[in-house]
């Protein structure tokens, strides 16, 4: 009964840094640019647009395709920041375990 004991309290305390990791995440806000600064967007942890800044340079008569482009890189550039943010504090938060998600179908570190 000591080995369940101690699986318990390590399961509580795995529980415990995953949630630290979650509110981690969703405190989190990152910022996606393209066209070398000329747009540059924030992402809450959770994916939600905060800000959106557009160079005047871009506000220009036939420059609409362009802001565009721009605006979609900027945004991939942030998502994939966030992702592999958010894929750190997870790996973090799982220790030694980390390793296991790989076969652990719906997990992914």
């Amino acid at each position: 009964m000591k080995d369940l004991s101690g699986l318990m309290k390590q399961a509580q305390g795995m529980q415990a840094k995953l949630a630290e990791a979650q509110a981690r995440i969703a405190a989190t806000t990152v910022e996606g640019t393209s066209g070398g600064g000329l747009v540059r967007l924030s992402l809450t942890g959770a994916g939600a647009m905060t800000a959106l800044a557009v160079s005047d340079e871009l506000l220009q008569a036939g420059e609409g395709e362009t802001l565009a482009d721009l605006v979609m890189a900027a945004h991939a550039d942030a998502k994939a920041k966030l992702d592999a943010f958010s894929e750190q504090a997870m790996r973090e938060a799982m220790g030694p375990l980390a390793g296991l998600a790989g076969g652990v179908p719906g997990l992914k570190f």
